[in-house]
């Protein structure tokens, strides 16, 4: 029976994308004749044109600059780029790799992914921060502005792993880089040592406030992207950010800070409405236990 239900579950899938599929089909050449008469199309692949509006997004989603959306080599290297993906788009259809099950999940999660970030695009939007809110929080994030510092540093990067975050809570109080290398070698663990610079507007308060105290031997951790890093300070430099520079980078916080607000909100509403059934409901039960 399970089986059987497994089958139902893929037909209907199946079925909804052969729907989705027919309808993106007429929608495409009614898209096509609009288009076509607004003189929007820039270009055509088989039976899929290229407009200006789509053009347009693959700009902002590449982030390139008003300015060189006109320069010819600029446009000449995104429309080509276009191009191949319609082409190739158009010769998966035809082995109809869409209906394969693998696949079907696949262009499922990008849609997911896509309209859970654009939700989460409009929630941030709608906290907008008016210049008095601005202003506060230049204030108060006095670090990343005014009091804003770069710092000239030794450093060891590593990728994070739950390996290695292990080997960072066994390491906080490590007394040298040359320390570090050495358990770093003999655990295993991939890293690489280099002089670097850190902002102290990517850093933590604490972390900050930890750094103008510092000691000459002291080592310090912190994260950057994906990558942990033990580093050193061999020096410092005021830089302080002011004017209409920190106001474009206080909104940037802000939305990243609003955006991470929606994220977890989510989170939590998420969590109070799953229901997790069989060995997961026990396997998720366990992950509150640890996390709490």
């Amino acid at each position: 029976m399970k089986r059987l239900g497994n089958l139902r579950t893929w037909s209907q899938a199946l079925f909804l994308t052969a729907l989705g599929l027919a309808l993106a089909s007429c929608g495409q050449r009614s898209g096509d004749q609009t288009a076509a008469a607004k003189g929007q199309v820039v270009a055509r692949v088989g039976n899929e044109v290229i407009t200006t509006q789509e053009l347009d997004n693959e700009f902002r989603l590449a982030g390139i600059a008003r300015d060189k959306q006109k320069d010819p080599e600029t446009v000449k290297r995104v429309l080509g780029e276009i191009v191949v993906r319609k082409y190739l788009l158009q010769q998966a259809m035809a082995a109809k790799l869409d209906r394969e099950p693998g696949i079907l999940l696949d262009l499922l999660r990008v849609r997911e992914q896509v309209l859970g970030n654009a939700m989460l695009n409009r929630a941030a939007s709608v906290k907008a921060s008016s210049k008095a809110d601005i202003d506060r929080y230049i204030a108060k994030n006095a670090w990343k502005f005014a009091d804003r510092k770069l710092y000239s540093v030794d450093e060891i990067v590593m990728p994070l792993t739950p390996a290695t975050q292990t080997f960072v809570n066994a390491n906080k109080d490590a007394k040298s880089l040359e320390e570090l290398l050495q358990q770093l070698t003999t655990s295993g663990i991939p890293h690489g040592r280099q002089v670097g610079v850190l902002s102290s507007s990517d850093l933590p308060e604490e972390l900050f406030g930890l750094i103008q105290k510092r000691k000459d031997d002291d080592i310090f951790f912190t994260r950057v992207g994906t990558n942990g890093l033990f580093f050193k300070v061999r020096g410092e430099e005021a830089r302080p950010i002011e004017g209409d520079a920190a106001i474009n980078l206080a909104r940037q916080m802000m939305r990243a800070d609003a955006l991470a607000a929606e994220l977890g909100l989510a989170a939590y509403s998420a969590k109070l409405e799953a229901k997790y059934e069989g060995d997961y409901a026990d396997l998720m039960k366990q992950g509150e236990s640890k996390s709490q």
